[in-house]
């Protein structure tokens, strides 16, 4: 008995998508690949339930530059409740103290500064991070708590965008890098501050060169008509790497890339990611630039 081929169309590109409220970022990418009627999805990933905002969707093809997406920087606005902690960091979880708040906007200020620049987080423990095989958010459902060692992250910009001092209420602009976790600065920043907080709203804003005004959501998406008529929602899978460099091969050049071969680019940068074009501004796929200066593939498109 032959393989069942998998159901759905063959689309390529990029779904910028404003993640509603509620919604996980799989239930989110399940809903847009129906809506689209899609063969081949993927996230670029997690957003939070609590969490609304850009979410990028690949499809086809693009699914192959999810990687980059994931390791990009990002841009949120962030809301944050002090006086209140919660056992998952977030509105969603139970209160676990509740402090009187006794600083005001020059103390906030001043303890953000320990929270710019090259900083060492302490994950949470209701998160995706993965302990022997068991992702962490299960295990801290069945009562579990571990010692977590701190990981590196950048902060880039921090800035407060909103101060309530009788209500608590912070909002905060943050630029960083992958890895960071927005609830664990409110949990660290709290305890600072010696009030306690959690994240009481929190809205991706950017993520790479993104941003999520270009985003469209669900709603619109039901709304465009047919899964044909959808798909002109999806950007090209290059113009979600916009943060790469961009390096055009000549015609030979290309060619033996396309065969799996490191080739030599005379204008490639001297190290790093790329993306790469042959003739009439084809977009080739993803390279890396290796020691010796040649640039070798590493997520080559195949369709069109």
């Amino acid at each position: 008995m032959g393989r069942r081929r998998p159901r759905g169309r063959d689309i390529h590109g990029v779904l910028l998508l404003d993640k509603p409220q509620g919604l996980t970022s799989n239930q989110a990418l399940q809903e847009a690949k129906r809506l689209l009627a899609a063969r081949k999805a993927g996230h670029t990933g997690s957003l939070d339930p609590i969490a609304t905002g850009l979410l990028p969707l690949c499809f086809g093809e693009a699914t192959k530059i999810s990687q980059f997406l994931l390791e990009a920087d990002k841009h949120y606005h962030a809301t944050l409740q002090l006086g209140q902690a919660t056992d998952t960091g977030d509105a969603e979880g139970e209160v676990l103290e509740t402090r009187p708040v006794r600083v005001d906007r020059a103390a906030v200020e001043r303890a953000l500064e320990r929270f710019r620049g090259e900083i060492q987080q302490v994950p949470p423990m209701h998160s995706a991070i993965k302990h022997q095989g068991q992702p962490l958010y299960k295990l801290a459902r069945q009562g579990v708590s571990l010692d977590l060692p701190a990981r590196p992250v950048r902060v880039h910009a921090l800035e407060v965008a909103g101060w309530e001092a009788d209500s608590g209420r912070l909002e905060l602009d943050i630029r960083c890098s992958r890895g960071f976790y927005v609830r664990s600065l409110a949990r660290d920043l709290g305890a600072l501050l010696g009030c306690g907080a959690h994240v009481a709203a929190l809205r991706r804003l950017g993520v790479g060169g993104l941003d999520v005004g270009e985003a469209v959501d669900l709603e619109a998406l039901r709304a465009a008509g047919g899964p044909a008529a959808r798909e002109r929602y999806l950007i090209p899978a290059d113009r979600a790497l916009s943060f790469l460099p961009a390096v055009r091969l000549a015609p030979d050049a290309a060619y033996y890339l396309c065969q799996g071969q490191p080739v030599r680019a005379a204008d490639a940068p001297r190290s790093g990611w790329l993306r790469l074009y042959g003739e009439g501004d084809r977009f080739l796929g993803v390279g890396r630039v290796l020691d010796d200066g040649r640039v070798a593939p590493k997520r080559l498109m195949h369709h069109g």
